[in-house]
């Protein structure tokens, strides 16, 4: 059994959503990215590494951070946190304290995760919710859909939003024959890199909270000798959103029906004609979206056939240092992360021209050459540019940063869907080894 705190990450693009385990025991791998915390701190487990879910160990899980303590998942204590951060944690107190005094408990929403031989990534968020609702009736049912996990039923995407996190749960992640404990970040999320002794292939990892409450989480372990792989953007790449015009994404994310929601036409099968059938080829997607909103993704993925694979997405809101998160760094932290935890593999990054994958793919292939296969490029139609930054074409600055990329020898390519790419990549010969 190990016991790991989480830690403030160090990387702009990663703070505040993150939640990476750091101990000196190297049962739990540190992530390389983040800097350490300090000491770890000492959870409660019995002689059978069980984790113990005693009435105090679960009040405590249900009960927010006590004002002037360090917060679950940075290094700060609160009175540095950003003003709009605190008002935040405050409100999220009170709730939390209502819905405990209403016999709410604490549930696990579980994601995709991935790793290779050595260590895992995992990903999940605790929440609360009322005794009487079922775990196939939470918003965040069928979170890992898009992995292989049961489905659920569809809804509108804001019921997903509709969510009390926990902030410094306690939760027991059982990984193979390896048995950790971490704890969630301010948001209530779980984002931790974690020793394993899994083999390559797909395998359900554990996650158990200190009141019982069980999920599973499955995790996609990379071979070595796998050399290349698919990052996807998501919004106007593989779904129809029409981002960044506020209005417009709003509707579509927190109103529309999920069975209504769009797909960009022939993506699936640009992306099933890349990996050929392979599951061992890994597929991310990569959005600035929030995780409240993986449940939809997941499972609009899954009814449309989309290779499976985790997701990276943020969390919406104030962080430690700012109202906002930046999703530009969010994109190009993840991306630099991918280059490190699989150095071998050269990825096809593929995004849109409505906002700015062009720009953050032009710059990961400045940095990380070596690591970039190609990069496709979906042109929005022209009535989608208007709704997403006004103009009837691409940004300059999107051109200009796509010319970038091209100088340096990698393959950008364009076209309006996934059947104009598919024919774009068959005469580029762009290929997945």
């Amino acid at each position: 059994m190990s016991s790991g705190r989480t830690g403030g990450a160090s990387r702009p693009s990663e703070a505040d959503h993150r939640a990476d385990a750091h101990t000196s025991d190297p049962a739990v791998v540190p992530d390389p990215t983040t800097r350490a915390a300090g000491p770890a701190g000492t959870h409660p487990t019995d002689p059978g590494g069980t984790l113990h879910v005693g009435g105090d160990q679960a009040r405590d899980d249900l009960r927010a951070v006590r004002p002037g303590a360090p917060r679950p998942g940075s290094t700060n204590p609160v009175s540095r946190l950003h003003p709009a951060a605190r008002l935040e944690d405050a409100f999220d107190r009170r709730v939390a304290a209502v819905l405990r005094r209403r016999g709410w408990t604490l549930r696990i929403e579980p994601y995709a995760g991935y790793g290779a031989p050595g260590w895992v990534r995992v990903f999940a968020r605790t929440l609360l919710a009322a005794p009487v609702v079922k775990e196939h009736d939470l918003p965040g049912s069928g979170a890992a859909a898009q992995a292989g996990a049961r489905t659920a039923p569809a809804l509108r995407g804001w019921r997903s939003f509709a969510t009390a996190q926990v902030a410094g749960a306690h939760v027991e992640v059982r990984v193979g024959d390896r048995v950790h404990v971490v704890t969630t970040d301010r948001g209530g999320y779980l984002d931790v890199r974690l020793e394993s002794d899994l083999e390559p292939g797909w395998h359900d990892v554990e996650l158990r909270a200190a009141d019982g409450a069980v999920a599973v989480a499955p995790v996609h372990v990379v071979g070595p000798e796998v050399r290349s792989g698919i990052v996807s953007d998501i919004d106007d790449t593989v779904l129809v959103t029409r981002l960044p015009r506020i209005f417009v994404a709003a509707w579509n994310t927190l109103v529309r029906h999920e069975n209504a929601r769009e797909p960009v036409p022939g993506m699936a099968g640009l992306y099933a004609r890349l990996t050929g059938g392979r599951p061992e080829i890994p597929v991310l997607y990569l959005s600035t979206g929030a995780w409240n909103a993986a449940p939809a993704i997941g499972r609009f993925l899954r009814r449309f056939g989309y290779p499976r694979g985790p997701m990276l997405l943020t969390d919406w809101g104030p962080t430690n240092t700012g109202w906002f998160r930046s999703g530009r760094e969010h994109k190009l932290g993840q991306l630099e992360r991918l280059a490190e935890d699989f150095p071998a593999i050269r990825w096809v990054l593929v995004g849109d021209d409505g906002q700015h994958d062009p720009q953050i793919f032009a710059a990961t292939a400045a940095r990380n050459p070596q690591h970039v296969r190609a990069v496709l490029i979906r042109q929005l139609t022209f009535a989608e540019h208007v709704l997403a930054h006004g103009l009837p074409a691409p940004a300059p600055e999107s051109v200009r940063a796509e010319q970038r990329a091209a100088h340096r020898g990698i393959p950008v390519l364009q076209g309006p869907d996934g059947y104009a790419l598919l024919r774009a990549v068959q005469a580029a010969g762009v290929t997945l080894d």
